[in-house]
């Protein structure tokens, strides 16, 4: 394979990683959008739609794969490959917490909510931003805006506990609330586990361009 070669290989995976991150933005999206409305319909289309992103991770890595096998790639190339495969795994699972969320909208239904939704839909907005900007820094391979990202994620943490709180507060007033309450706190904590994937595409970032490992979680 030409070096010529060896760097198209390499753009179209990082091409193909960038198609990933689209999908899981919008999965994360319109499982806020079906929350936020309770459209059980939007809801079983984040679902079914999930199978895309699956498949694509799988491309993606097997792609990956084949390129290190063939090429066995120098350090600062196989580091490309790796932050990469590393990315690839982050962005699935926010794909699958989105299904996780859309899942809790259709536990929930169209029961009335227990308060009005407003700390929620913040708490996910800043989760989105997270996740549009750090597609960006990779796209751009700019550890500064991945660092930007980081520290977001200590106003979502912040706000994660701040929410779980209020809403083991609303059990006691609201026993027959309590099934709504709980899959309400599962969605709060698939949304800061979705900011936490993030920070770990931050320290990718950080490994790629530096080629050394930051913690960003702790």
């Amino acid at each position: 394979m030409t070096r010529e070669n060896f760097e198209e290989q390499l753009l179209g995976l990082k091409s193909e990683l960038m198609e990933l991150g689209d999908l899981a933005k919008v999965a994360i999206d319109r499982s806020i959008n079906a929350l936020e409305n309770q459209n059980v319909d939007l809801a079983l289309q984040v679902i079914d739609e999930d199978a895309k992103i699956n498949a694509l991770e799988e491309e993606i890595n097997e792609n990956a794969t084949w390129l290190i096998a063939k090429e066995q790639p120098l350090a600062t190339d196989l580091r490309k490959i790796i932050a990469i495969m590393k990315v690839t795994t982050d962005i699935e699972r926010i794909g699958d917490l989105a299904v996780n969320i859309a899942k809790s909208v259709i536990r929930i239904g169209k029961r009335e909510f227990v308060e009005p939704l407003n700390k929620i839909p913040h708490m996910a907005s800043i989760t989105q931003k997270m996740i549009d900007n750090i597609l960006l820094a990779f796209n751009e391979e700019d550890i500064y805006k991945a660092r930007d990202v980081a520290k977001m994620d200590d106003e979502v943490d912040k706000m994660y506990g701040g929410l779980v709180e209020e809403l083991m507060g609303l059990m006691t007033k609201n026993p027959d609330y309590i099934a709504q309450i709980i899959q309400l706190s599962f969605i709060c904590r698939y949304l800061e586990r979705a900011a936490d994937h993030s920070t770990n595409i931050s320290e990718a970032i950080i490994y790629l361009v530096k080629g050394k490992r930051y913690d960003l979680n702790s």
